[in-house]
């Protein structure tokens, strides 16, 4: 079976993409294509053969000419299956289907509902946007071969409209995470991986830190200029080892100085529902983690006994709450293995790989 997966959005080796389900797939199928546009090349990588379709020059451009692109260089590849992963890419759906191919949609992130918190649309044409994108998804999501969710959120959401609809949740693969157990030579540090948006919490991190020995290891990208200014204005900024964006190596060399794992974004109406991968993360590596009291979180954390739960709107309770915990070694301990145990039972990319291979299997027969 010739299988292509097909982004003109995301980066060549983005972590679901190519390194989770086009190699995962490549294990158990002859032929994995990626069709991507980031003018580096052609390549054959971990035996996925990349094809490059050129950088867009803007937006716009890629918008209005790269899905043109991205269908050409489709249809002379001929595969059986083809798995798209932009929602922009849903206009070569049907063009694609009408070639004899199967079409999947992945879908990374419940974007109508993401739609409705972009600070950059006016708020009064949110709900407007939101609802003509979340209809254009349904219209097109109906009439192709399946839907690849990356929550169990989004699957129910795309059950009601197309039967063949499956999670692929967006787990941590354990072999690229060490699990350290040395809290001997720990800091009296949190850490947070990510990137840094004022949504995830930043700035109830730095409150909550604020005038204690607790020191904050941040490692990621700003999502702008002026959220960087602010945060390193703030008088928590002397507590901040900043490192930048991390490569692996780099998070499991953090994930060790530290002794718990923070992940308090806002309650906005994707987040609540969202599995963010960071929290796997730290579970992988032994940490214990310190997560907004969503009840889908809650039942995750505290159903495993591998963290606590906090008000995130509340620096003073999120302060109160590390202060009784990041000196506590046996209960950090504790924590920090249950959570290790859990991802290894169930929250690992190794179950999710089954899954997304006995989902191509059933959509061959």
């Amino acid at each position: 079976m010739k299988i292509c997966h097909i982004s003109t959005v995301h980066p060549r080796y983005d972590v679901r993409i190519f390194l989770k389900e086009c190699v995962s797939l490549s294990k158990s199928f002859k032929e994995v294509h990626l069709i991507i546009a980031d003018g580096l090349g052609d390549e054959k990588k971990n035996n996925v053969q990349i094809h490059d379709i050129g950088k867009p020059k803007s937006r716009k451009d890629r918008f209005l000419n790269f899905n043109k692109l991205a269908l050409s260089k489709a249809k002379e590849l001929q595969a059986e299956i083809y798995h798209l992963h932009d929602p922009e890419l849903l206009r070569i759906a049907l063009k694609l289907k009408k070639i004899g191919a199967k079409v999947i949609y992945d879908s990374h992130e419940d974007l109508p509902r993401q739609i409705l918190n972009k600070t950059y649309i006016p708020k009064y044409l949110r709900k407007l946007i939101s609802r003509i994108i979340e209809n254009y998804e349904n219209k097109i999501s109906k009439k192709i071969n399946g839907i690849a969710a990356a929550t169990p959120h989004i699957r129910d959401r795309f059950l009601k409209i197309n039967k063949n609809t499956v999670d692929i949740n967006n787990f941590p693969i354990i072999e690229d995470i060490k699990f350290n157990s040395d809290w001997e030579n720990r800091e009296l540090a949190i850490g947070y991986i990510g990137g840094i948006f004022k949504t995830r919490g930043i700035f109830e991190t730095l409150d909550a830190i604020n005038n204690t020995d607790i020191k904050l290891h941040l490692a990621g990208n700003f999502s702008h200029s002026q959220l960087e200014t602010e945060c390193k204005s703030h008088p928590a900024w002397k507590q901040v080892e900043f490192h930048g964006y991390l490569d692996r190596n780099g998070v499991n060399e953090l994930l060790k100085k530290v002794r718990l794992g923070m992940v308090i974004l806002e309650a906005t109406p994707s987040y609540i529902v969202s599995l963010p991968i960071k929290m796997f993360e730290y579970m992988a590596a032994g940490l214990p983690v310190v997560a907004s009291n969503f009840p889908l979180w809650k039942s995750i954390i505290e159903e495993n006994n591998c963290g606590i739960c906090v008000d995130q709107t509340n620096p003073e309770e999120i302060r109160n709450k590390l202060l009784a915990l990041i000196s506590n070694d046996d209960k950090l301990i504790e924590m920090g293995k249950n959570g290790r145990k859990a991802v290894e039972l169930t929250y690992n990319w190794e179950v999710e790989e089954k899954k997304l291979v006995e989902f191509y299997k059933n959509l061959n027969n």
